[in-house]
């Protein structure tokens, strides 16, 4: 018996149900499906979301939204995530110029991505409305010994050379990690407004 053609909306595209069949019918042939065009234009909004927060916040040492972004697209998109997390790295090379000190900038944001990839999906809200803020908390306290590995490889900076680094930015590092705490309380409520609006979107 053949099978019923799949439906489409006014906008072309298949519906949620036909698409989710059709997901299945791409992996089983080998096929890559392309991402939504409503995915891909929220990518590019994120991008430069994250590099003008930055850039507005630049006068508060170690405070910004980058890390609560961060979370906020991988609980929502997963692995595509680090679309929106390189282009702004790349955003911010080509304001700043590609310079040693963003040389970290191509993995400190995706440690975060890989920590929050790790935490249960299926977390429910009384969880993740502490673990979300906790993780990114942690993620700003840890900041320098993260950015520390590439100081020392870049500069030749021995290990005491290198703790001597750390320790100086010990205080930055605690603003960074209460900053985050506090920008953390966003992650859960803006990932679930974005799935939300994600699964409803009918430019798919």
């Amino acid at each position: 018996m053949t099978p019923p053609l799949p439906t489409v909306n006014t906008m072309n595209s298949f519906t949620p149900q036909t698409e989710k069949q059709e997901n299945k019918n791409n992996k089983k042939h080998g096929k890559v499906r392309a991402l939504p065009l409503a995915d891909l234009a929220v990518f590019s909004m994120f991008a430069a979301l994250m590099f003008c927060s930055k850039q507005l916040m630049e006068f508060l040492p170690n405070i910004h939204l980058l890390g609560m972004f961060t979370m906020v697209l991988t609980v929502a998109y997963r692995k595509y995530a680090l679309i929106p997390i390189y282009l702004y790295v790349i955003l911010q090379g080509l304001y700043a110029g590609f310079s040693l000190w963003w040389m970290p900038y191509l993995y400190i944001w995706t440690v975060l991505w890989g920590i929050t990839m790790l935490l249960p999906k299926k977390m429910s809200d009384k969880v993740a409305v502490l673990v979300y803020p906790v993780v990114c908390a942690l993620h700003g306290l840890l900041y320098g010994i993260l950015y520390a590995p590439a100081q020392a490889l870049l500069f030749r900076l021995d290990f005491k050379q290198m703790l001597a680094w750390i320790g100086a930015g010990a205080s930055f590092d605690i603003m960074h990690c209460v900053g985050n705490a506090v920008a953390g309380l966003l992650i859960l409520p803006l990932s679930k407004l974005l799935i939300k609006l994600r699964s409803k979107t009918v430019f798919r």
